[in-house]
């Protein structure tokens, strides 16, 4: 199944004030969805940039590029757009080279009409631009988001503010190109587009441009797979250390590698490490650390197991499990 992205990059504008950090942006952007992080192929990618009076996208050009992209079948196609947007009460545009007012870009209604009507599986629109929040939204009415089934859509800011840039760069595309790195990535290693919106959402203050994040799926799409966390192997093993929901799976000394020096002379009856039980410890600290597993009635994992206490799986834990013993890992 085909995976095709359209990345698009305006700084250079003939009517209307230049950007600086658009282009720049959209290779950063590109440089991520070309392969997954262990090198192999992931997106089939289109770049287009308008960064001089020689080298300018026209709305025919965006218009063209964008049609193509949601043309035919496969798995995915995903829309970046990093440029100058306009809002007025007829809606939202993109705003090309060429625009002299704004409302001469390309509509993002006609664009969410392509991307509603496509027969590609998923389409996921990411939009770097200001007051890029309208789209996905009826013209008359903002509070209704209109998109069919299987579209994402992840903007910069709301309808009413502006896309920010720091150093040359957009501060939504830095944190972007971040969460595709691995920041937002799931304990299997795929990052989706939810996982983006968290991740942005999360980084940005209460007072500073909003992002927007609009979706009609059943399950996510991943953009890009990097490093799990966890080995895979290693996660597949919490629906055997918890074969049932809401278990708690006893612990005691043996478990613990570890004696406090002082217990050398004097080993306080404390039975000696069973290296079977220390194996299984190391993967419980690990689901520890990435939020999967508590222990009950004590401070850290150390305690649980030298007082013979349990641990429990989190409501993470308890999905990663149920995915697990479904054999969906």
């Amino acid at each position: 199944m085909s995976r095709k992205a359209l990345i698009v990059g305006i700084d250079y504008y003939e009517s209307v004030s230049p950007l600086y950090g658009c282009v720049n942006d959209s290779f950063a952007v590109k440089s991520m969805l070309d392969r997954h992080a262990d090198g192999s192929v992931n997106f089939g990618v289109r770049h287009i940039t308008g960064s001089t009076p020689a080298n300018i996208i026209s709305r025919d050009m965006l218009r063209s590029a964008i049609t193509e992209l949601f043309a035919g079948d496969g798995e995915i196609s995903l829309l970046y757009f990093a440029g100058h947007g306009h809002i007025e009460a007829t809606g939202g545009y993109l705003c090309t080279s060429d625009v002299k007012t704004g409302n001469d870009g390309v509509p993002l209604a006609e664009i969410m009409t392509m991307a509603n009507n496509s027969k590609i599986a998923n389409r996921v629109i990411i939009l770097d631009s200001c007051h890029s929040g309208v789209a996905g939204g009826s013209a008359l009415q903002q509070r209704v988001a209109e998109i069919s089934d299987g579209v994402s859509i992840l903007t910069a800011s709301t309808d009413e503010q502006y896309a920010s840039e720091q150093n040359g760069a957009g501060v939504f595309t830095a944190l972007l190109v971040d969460a595709l790195g691995g920041a937002a990535a799931n304990l299997v290693g795929e990052v989706t587009p939810g996982g983006v919106y968290a991740h942005v959402d999360q980084s940005l203050g209460p007072w500073a441009q909003r992002p927007v994040f609009k979706t009609n799926v059943k399950r996510f799409v991943s953009l890009r797979k990097v490093q799990p966390p966890l080995e895979l192997s290693e996660l597949r093993k919490i629906s055997e250390f918890f074969p049932l929901a809401g278990y708690q799976m006893p612990l005691d000394p043996t478990y613990e590698p570890e004696r406090h020096e002082s217990w050398e002379d004097d080993p306080q009856g404390v039975p000696a490490p069973d290296p079977d039980h220390n194996a299984i410890f190391a993967v419980l600290q690990k689901y520890n650390r990435v939020g999967l597993l508590v222990p009950e009635g004590a401070p850290h994992m150390w305690h649980a197991a030298m007082e013979s206490k349990t641990v429990r799986l989190t409501a993470l834990g308890e999905h990663y499990r149920h995915l697990a013993a479904k054999g969906l890992i």
